[in-house]
Parts: structure tokens; C-alpha cells; sequence
């Protein structure tokens, strides 16, 4: 007998990022939105924190 395990974790990692002078909130989050989109903000190697979502198995009998 075999079993598919599936572990869903969430993980959180820190982006240190500059934010111009004289934005507006929305202005900050449209900001770091395009700097997630764009690839050019650069998360810390080390992981910040992992969150244990959930596990499941799905059992898978072998045929005789």
C-alpha cells in the first residue's frame, strides 16, 4: 500500500525596499505591487516564517 501525502504550508519571507518621498497610501501599495510584478524586489534568503496549513493522505492500494 502507498499513500499520497500533501502538506500546504504557508510561508512568509521579508523584502527590504526604498518607497519614494510623498506617496499616498495607495500610491505605496500600487508601488510595491509593481515592484513584486516587475521581479525587482529581492527577498531575504532566510524565511521569515512557515505556517502549517494542513495534511492530508490519499491511500493508494496495491494490485494484486
Amino acid at each position: 500500500m502507498k499513500a499520497i501525502v500533501t502538506v500546504v504550508e504557508k510561508v512568509t519571507s521579508e523584502a527590504h525596499i526604498d518607497i519614494p518621498d510623498g506617496l499616498s497610501e495607495p500610491e505605496i501599495r500600487q508601488h510595491i505591487v509593481d515592484q513584486y510584478n516587475s521581479g525587482e524586489m529581492q527577498f531575504d534568503i532566510n524565511i521569515y516564517q512557515v505556517n502549517f496549513e494542513s495534511i492530508s493522505a490519499k491511500i493508494i492500494k496495491d494490485k494484486p
